[in-house]
């Protein structure tokens, strides 16, 4: 049993999004190729047929970054994890076009996927760009990044492994900071301590500049799992 037992409170609502017929399609017909139906412990190198480094993307939205991330690095491997089913048709789509061979996709409450199906020490990487703000405060303990999470996605970084997120809500971002402050796992790569750079690694995302275009500000953050 996990030492982190599930959250009754998940982070997202599952919505009855518009879904085109690609998108439908590429579920039904790409899913077998890329996605991952299984609920128990992973093994990442028989998923991807070889040992690499290994990324994973938490809530991908459209996937866009990942598309990005993974047709720069052929090199490393990228499992994407998101629940609502247009994005991931859409990301199927674009990974086929694409002829990438090194994306994978789970369909599942990310919690449940660290939980259950990742070993401790299997990711280079975790990134978790613009998670679902919850801006009202009677819904704050819906938002993703809470200690417990913190800790459990700490637990899944090999030593010297990176914790990156970024968001353009304010009050989200000093949480997400202060939280992440707290896990002893966990060392800020930020000088001072604070918020860092927007990473060249991270493609500016649709979404991202239609909120820089309403002049929205973008906090971002990378954290290192201490040896």
């Amino acid at each position: 049993m996990s030492p982190f037992p599930l959250r009754g409170v998940r982070s997202y609502v599952l919505r009855g999004g518009r879904i085109t017929a690609g998108q439908q399609r590429a579920l039904q017909e790409l899913w077998p190729r890329f996605g991952i139906d299984a609920t128990g412990r992973l093994d990442l190198d028989a998923l991807f047929g070889r040992h690499a480094r290994r990324v994973v993307e938490i809530g991908f939205g459209n996937g866009e970054n990942l598309l990005a991330l993974a047709a720069a690095h052929p090199d490393i491997d990228f499992l994407g994890i998101e629940v609502h089913p247009p994005g991931v048709g859409k990301l199927l789509l674009d990974v086929a076009a694409a002829g990438l061979t090194n994306v994978r996709v789970l369909a599942r409450d990310a919690v449940e996927v660290l939980a259950q199906q990742l070993e401790d020490g299997s990711c280079d990487e975790i990134l978790i760009f613009f998670p679902d703000p919850w801006p009202k405060k009677r819904h704050h303990k819906r938002r993703l990044i809470q200690p417990q999470f913190v800790e459990l996605a700490a637990r899944k970084l090999r030593a010297g492994g990176t914790l990156r997120l970024a968001t353009d809500w304010q009050d989200y971002a000093q949480q997400m900071l202060a939280v992440l402050r707290l896990c002893p796992l966990l060392e800020n790569l930020a000088p001072g301590g604070g918020f860092c750079d927007r990473p060249g690694s991270r493609p500016p995302t649709r979404f991202e500049r239609r909120g820089r275009g309403l002049g929205h500000a973008v906090w971002d953050l990378a954290f290192r799992r201490t040896g």
